[in-house]
C-alpha cells in the first residue's frame, strides 16, 4: 500500500477534527486581537462600578469582607470583557473562574457576576452551536462552584434569580445574533438588487449598442449598394449618354449625403425617432414623400418601380411609420443586389387595424436562401412593434409582406 493510501484516512481524519474544533479554537485564537474601543469602555466602566460596589461592600456574615483580592478579582472578571466580541468564551472561561475564585475565598457573590451574564450573552450574541453549549456549560460550572464553595447556604429564591439571569443573557444573547444575521441578510439583498440593476443598465446599453449597429448597417448598406450600382451605371453610359451619367453623379452624391446625415445621428446617439422624419398623415403626408424618394433612385438604376400608398386613417404612429419605411428600403435594397432587370412594386394599403406593405420583386432564381442580415433585421424591427413578417419566394419572383398594427400617434407599444 502506497504512503498516500496510508495518509489519507489519517488527513481525513485530521480535518473533520480541526472542522469540529475551529469554533472554540476561534474563540481563543483572537486575544492578542485588538480590541473594539466599545468593549475597551464597558470593561473599564464596569471595572469601576464593581470594583467600587464590591469595595463598599460590608461583607456580612457569613461572608467575609472583600478587601484587596476580591477587588482584583472582580477588576479580572469586568476587564476580560474586552475580549467578549474577538474571543466570547475566552471572556465567558475568565468571568466564570472569578465567580468560583470568589466563592471559594469566602466572598459574597455579589458584583463579580456581573460580567459573567455579559460574558454569556456575547457567546450567544456570536452564535454556534459549539460556543453556546461550551459557554452554557461555563455558566453551569460556574453556578455548581458557587453552590460548593459558598459559606452560605443557597435558597431556592437564590436559584431561581440565577435562572432569570441566564435565560435573559441567552434569549437576549440569541435575539442580537438573529437581529444582526437579519440586517446581514437585508444588506446581501440590497447589494444584490444593485448587482441586479447594474446588470440591467449594462444589457441596455448592449442592447443600444446592437441597435445602433443595426441602424447603421441599413442605412449604409442601403446608401452603399445605390452608389455602387449608379457609379457603374455612368462609367458604362458616359460617353453615350453624359447628361444620363452627371445625373447619377447628383444621385451618388445625395445618396452620400444623407448616409453621412444618418451616419452623424447615430454617432451622437439621438434617439431613433429622428431618423426618418415621418409625420405619417392619413393621405400619406411624409411617409408617401421618404417612400417616393426611395423608390426615385431605384427608378435611377434603370429598374421599373410602381410605387402605390393608399390613404391610411387614422394616422400611423412614428414607430410603425419608421418600421414601414426601413423595410422598404431594405426590401428595395435586396431588390437590385440579388435580380436582374424585373419589375417591383412597392404596396401600401390599410386593412381593419392595421396596415400591409408588400414589395414585390420580379424575377428568376429566389429559390435559396437570400444572404446577408437583411431580413433578420427587419423581421426583428416588424416583431418589436408588434407586427407579421413574411419574406419568400412566389409565383414570378420574390415577395416581402409585412403587416403592422393600425395606432395612433402616442400609444403604448
Amino acid at each position: 500500500m502506497s504512503s498516500t493510501a496510508v495518509a489519507g484516512p489519517a488527513a481525513r481524519r485530521s480535518t473533520r477534527k480541526v472542522r469540529g474544533d475551529r469554533h472554540v479554537r476561534a474563540a481563543f485564537v483572537t486575544l492578542t486581537s485588538r480590541p473594539a474601543r466599545s468593549d475597551v469602555w464597558l470593561a473599564v466602566g464596569l471595572a469601576a462600578v464593581t470594583v467600587t460596589a464590591t469595595v463598599l461592600s460590608p461583607g456580612d456574615p457569613p461572608h467575609r469582607p472583600a478587601g484587596l483580592l476580591g477587588a482584583a478579582l472582580v477588576a479580572c472578571a469586568a476587564w476580560s470583557l474586552v475580549w467578549r466580541h474577538s474571543a466570547p468564551l475566552a471572556a465567558s472561561a475568565v468571568t466564570s473562574v472569578a465567580v468560583v475564585v470568589n466563592s471559594a475565598a469566602g466572598f459574597a457573590t455579589g458584583a463579580v457576576q456581573w460580567p459573567a451574564w455579559l460574558a454569556l450573552f456575547s457567546v450567544f450574541a456570536a452564535g454556534g452551536l459549539v460556543p453556546c453549549l461550551a459557554g452554557s456549560a461555563l455558566a453551569a460550572a460556574a453556578v455548581g462552584g458557587y453552590a460548593l464553595f459558598d459559606r452560605d447556604v443557597p435558597t431556592a429564591g437564590t436559584f431561581s434569580g440565577i435562572a432569570m439571569c441566564f435565560l435573559i443573557s441567552v434569549i437576549a444573547g440569541d435575539a442580537a445574533r438573529a437581529r444582526r444575521a437579519y440586517a446581514t441578510e437585508q444588506q446581501a439583498r440590497l447589494l444584490g438588487e444593485a448587482r441586479e440593476r447594474e446588470l440591467a443598465v449594462e444589457q441596455a446599453q448592449f442592447d443600444e449598442r446592437a441597435r445602433l449597429a443595426g441602424e447603421l448597417h441599413d442605412a449604409l448598406g442601403h446608401a452603399v449598394n445605390v452608389v455602387v450600382l449608379q457609379a457603374g451605371v455612368a462609367r458604362r453610359v458616359f460617353a453615350d449618354n453624359p447628361g444620363f451619367a452627371r445625373q447619377a453623379l447628383a444621385d451618388i452624391e445625395n445618396v452620400g449625403r444623407e448616409a453621412l446625415g444618418e451616419l452623424d445621428m447615430l454617432l451622437r446617439l439621438l434617439h431613433p425617432r429622428d431618423e426618418v422624419r415621418v409625420s405619417a398623415h392619413g393621405d400619406g403626408g411624409s411617409l408617401g414623400v421618404e417612400l417616393a424618394g426611395l423608390v426615385d433612385r431605384i427608378r435611377a438604376l434603370g429598374r421599373v418601380v410602381e410605387l402605390e400608398v393608399a390613404p391610411i386613417d387614422p394616422a400611423l404612429s412614428a414607430g410603425v411609420a419608421r418600421t414601414v419605411y426601413r423595410v422598404v428600403r431594405e426590401a428595395l435594397t435586396n431588390a437590385v443586389r440579388h435580380s436582374g432587370t424585373g419589375r417591383i412594386e412597392v404596396r401600401m394599403r390599410a386593412d381593419p387595424g392595421r396596415v400591409t406593405v408588400e414589395v414585390f420583386n420580379e424575377g428568376d432564381g429566389f429559390a435559396g436562401p437570400v444572404p446577408g442580415r437583411g431580413l433578420a433585421g427587419m423581421r426583428e424591427r416588424v416583431r418589436i412593434e408588434g407586427g407579421s413578417f413574411e419574406a419568400g419566394p412566389v409565383e414570378g419572383g420574390f415577395r416581402v409582406l409585412v403587416t403592422l398594427p393600425l395606432r395612433a400617434d402616442g400609444a403604448i407599444s
